[in-house]
């Protein structure tokens, strides 16, 4: 684990530097940071700005100090005029990096900024906007700030049924932020009714792309288990509550059907729906609800398009996994979709892994299925996305297990994969580590010779440390 040293140690060597050996403060900053980094301190929180220095190397007091302790100043000891100022001198500062935002939580900008949400909340939109607007900028990859009156005071005013647009999308996106990777505030959110409210909002403002997306991607802030400092989170709980609580599924399908124009939008509700179909049941509410076929419609009409590609792909991979929709996927002519789409972009390593993630799915205990693929020259399109990303793990792994799954019930077709080179570009991705597995299984289903280390026999008692 890297090395991480405070502020205050990083100013005082910049210090010492100017003092003790005549340096310029921008040299003295030079030399502060090869210093560090050649003893392995990890450098990413601490502020490298030569103009928060005096020529003798003493450090300036941070414009973001001083502008909260104006803001905290209580009555009227500052105008609204000052706060404007001070509120944009915070998130200015706040939008440069992470550093900057941890260094303006540590000197309590987080009390300051709620503070400033109460006093402005009633009466005064445009200075209530920039207070959230500035707090979205503080919480930005720190969502540790956030705190139960936070929580209370933001779930306030989401339910406030008088908020204009702005307010409504700004507050939606300030909830989302402190619950990416934060597992106990995804729960305090959730147990004071986040999951209803949002798709409340979701639904009195159907017409509003941009509070469309934003709610969107905030409800799928609730379905990542993204933070490593728990040992599992409820991710797959929550996306059920959205599902059968909020009745989402409905609600996101129907909108989808109002922006089929917009592929910005449709994409983030393609997103989002590929999060929440955790279930067979789900996936079935889809397919009945007619979503399959405006997914797959939506697909092929913007085949050309990356954005809308790579959700498409995604979703239908979630819902790829019942049987029965597997069925009405290749009827409808998807294995042509996403074989088309993986020759458009063939360049991209996101819908070459998607798309042989996808047939994986749909070829898997579907024989029939697997000679579609073969019929349509998929096997052609799976191993030159492994030519064109031949570093890339992801694609080499999802490709690997297309291929096993295309020849695991059908070796009829090992014959024509052989032909083209499947075998040598298997034992090119074997030598990656994350692809060892597959690759190994797919060599082995083709018929090719393969390795395979019989790590425990059942003697001696234990299975060895090393095979963990």
């Amino acid at each position: 684990m890297a090395k991480q040293i405070s502020q205050e140690t990083f100013d005082d060597v910049v210090r010492e530097n100017v003092e003790d050996f005549e340096m310029t403060v921008e040299d003295a900053l030079t030399d502060a940071v090869q210093q560090f980094e050649s003893q392995g301190v990890n450098l990413a929180m601490i502020i490298k700005d030569s103009s928060l220095y005096s020529s003798g190397g003493e450090k300036n007091t941070h414009p973001v100090v001083e502008a909260l302790s104006s803001l905290s100043l209580d009555g009227n000891a500052s105008s609204d005029t000052d706060d404007v100022k001070h509120l944009g001198i915070v998130k200015e500062e706040c939008d440069i990096d992470l550093a900057r935002r941890c260094f303006a939580g540590k000197n309590k900008a987080y009390p300051v900024l709620l503070k400033c949400m109460q006093k402005y909340r009633k009466g005064d939109e445009e200075m209530f906007l920039l207070c959230l607007d500035t707090m979205c900028s503080l919480c930005n990859g720190q969502p540790d700030l956030l705190d139960r009156e936070g929580v209370e005071l933001f779930m306030d005013v989401m339910r406030d049924e008088n908020n204009s647009p702005l307010v409504t999308e700004r507050i939606v996106k300030l909830v989302r932020l402190n619950c990416i990777k934060h597992e106990t505030n995804r729960g305090m959110f959730v147990k004071n009714g986040l999951i209803k409210e949002l798709v409340s909002v979701l639904t009195s403002n159907r017409k509003v792309p941009s509070i469309v997306k934003e709610v969107a991607s905030g409800l799928r802030s609730l379905t990542q288990d993204d933070d490593i400092r728990v040992p599992f989170g409820s991710a797959h709980e929550n996306a059920k509550q959205i599902v059968i609580e909020g009745d989402a599924l409905k609600e996101l399908l129907q909108i989808c059907s109002d922006y089929t124009s917009d592929v910005g939008v449709q994409g983030e509700l393609f997103s989002t729906l590929s999060k929440l179909v955790v279930r067979d049941e789900f996936c079935k509410e889809v397919k009945d609800l007619g979503g399959l076929d405006l997914i797959l419609k939506s697909f092929q009409e913007n085949i050309t398009k990356k954005s809308i590609v790579k959700q498409a792909l995604e979703l239908l991979k979630a819902l790829a996994g019942n049987d029965e929709i597997k069925q009405v996927i290749v009827k409808s002519g998807g294995v042509q979709s996403i074989l088309a789409a993986m020759t458009q972009h063939q360049g991209n390593p996101q819908i070459a892994a998607g798309g042989c993630q996808v047939l994986a799915v749909i070829v898997l205990r579907q024989p029939t299925h697997c000679s579609v693929v073969i019929d349509n020259n998929g096997h052609h399109v799976i191993l030159q996305a492994m030519k064109v990303h031949p570093t890339d793990e992801t694609v080499q792994q999802k490709a690997c297990m297309a291929i096993r799954n295309i020849v695991a019930r059908t070796r009829d077709h090992c014959s024509v994969l052989l032909e083209l080179g499947a075998e040598d570009l298997i034992n090119k991705a074997k030598s990656i580590s994350s692809c060892v597995d597959d690759a190994k299984a797919a060599l082995r289903d083709l018929g090719c010779q393969v390795e395979l280390q019989e790590r425990w026999t059942g003697e001696k008692g234990s299975l060895p440390q090393s095979a963990y």
